[in-house]
């Protein structure tokens, strides 16, 4: 916990994919400071219900920023380059992370080899859409429909769709946290940095991990099947009586459990008995145990699967996710001192030793330029007047 704590994050980031990673390394206890442009700063700033009745802190940006300090920097002029040594070397900074477009690494001054020239054991990781050597711009539902993700999701003669989730994001967020916490591994042993990089395009791919072997190597091409599975039956919603249920068997012996229940007792047939014979005739299958469910309340149904072992679950609204104890009791908390709002937000994946130590609060998120003064002045020296002339001079 202590070591995470002596780490430094300076990320220029925008959107969600890198903003979501620095999230998680604050989780750990890392200083997260993001970078923004002094002007444009952060679009996502802009993105969802104006709550907090001010500028550039909407819903969308709320979500995932807290427990990080912000900075604007313009690094398209020598001055914002020459600062932006000055934060690395005064800061001690130990991970560099951008997600702007590649082009822009030399006008920027952000390229790998100029930022290891003033901090040799710097961690630098590049997250893009394509990989490095391409400056194609990515949005999450694009990624979702190039890399199949889209054209396995809904129903089996219905259009694709979009996932609920922005997996492409979020999922290669995951990917780059993976990559850092390796580099900082090595760096431990060996006392080198890293240059990381992570295409959010072979992040998606790498989720087909049944589809794409399937057809690579025996040709079986797979697509999308509404709620049911490819290879287990029955999988799927199953309306009831006063909602939905998922329903999953994963063998033989479950199914034969389920039909010694006397609601579907009339299902106990010699072609059901094994997996494959399920499969081969699902579209008939689900219908007759449909034909049951929709006669019984969805707690009825969940207390008979379960007495059985069978996994089932009800069709939980993102409300009911929230107040349920499993999740509620995980809900990291951000406190605004100045407006006095409450943020409730997500669970970690796992619960962190910094995060329990802070009682799962994290700092609000910050607001655009925030620690300007804090850091440019107090850590770094700069004079209050130096200060307002850089503010002038359009450099912060």
């Amino acid at each position: 916990m202590d070591h995470f704590r002596n780490l430094t994050v300076l990320s220029l980031e925008q959107a969600l994919v890198l903003p979501y990673l620095t999230f998680r390394l604050a989780q750990d206890g890392m200083q997260v400071i993001r970078l923004e442009h002094p002007h444009a700063g952060d679009p996502n700033r802009l993105v969802g219900d104006n709550v907090l009745g001010e500028e550039r802190m909407n819903a969308y940006y709320l979500c995932v920023n807290a427990g990080k300090k912000a900075l604007t920097l313009n690094l398209a002029v020598p001055e914002g380059q020459k600062m932006l040594h000055r934060l690395i070397v005064d800061l001690k900074v130990d991970i560099f992370a951008t997600n702007q477009l590649p082009k822009n690494y030399p006008k920027l001054g952000i390229d790998y080899e100029s930022l290891k020239a003033v901090k040799p054991d710097i961690i630098w990781l590049g997250v893009t859409g394509f990989g490095p050597d391409s400056n194609e711009a990515a949005y999450d539902p694009i990624l979702q429909a190039r890399s199949g993700l889209m054209a396995l999701t809904g129903e089996r003669n219905g259009d694709p769709q979009v996932l609920g989730v922005p997996i492409p994001d979020m999922g290669s967020s995951e990917h780059a946290y993976g990559l850092v916490m390796k580099a900082l591994y090595r760096r431990e042993r060996s006392g080198e940095g890293a240059c990381l990089t992570l295409s959010m395009f072979e992040s998606c791919a790498s989720w087909l991990a049944v589809p794409l072997t399937l057809f690579a190597s025996f040709g079986r091409e797979t697509t999308r099947r509404g709620n049911t599975h490819e290879f287990f039956c029955p999988v799927s919603v199953y309306r009831t009586l006063d909602g939905y249920v998922y329903l999953a068997v994963g063998n033989d012996r479950q199914w034969k459990s389920i039909v010694s229940l006397e609601p579907f007792a009339l299902l106990d047939k010699i072609e059901y008995e094994r997996n494959a014979g399920r499969i081969n005739d699902v579209e008939a299958l689900n219908r007759a145990i449909e034909s049951v469910t929709r006669q019984l309340s969805s707690e009825h149904l969940l207390e008979l699967f379960r007495s059985i072992s069978v996994p089932i679950s009800r069709i939980a609204t993102v409300p009911e996710v929230a107040a349920d104890p499993l999740v509620e009791r995980r809900l990291l908390i951000s406190r605004d001192p100045l407006t006095g709002t409450t943020l409730s937000l997500a669970p970690p994946p796992a619960m962190t030793p910094f995060l329990e130590d802070q009682n799962r609060a994290l700092s609000f998120p910050p607001r655009f330029g925030e620690h300007n003064r804090e850091i440019y002045g107090k850590a770094l020296g700069h004079s209050e007047d130096y200060i307002k002339q850089l503010e002038q001079a359009g450099v912060i």
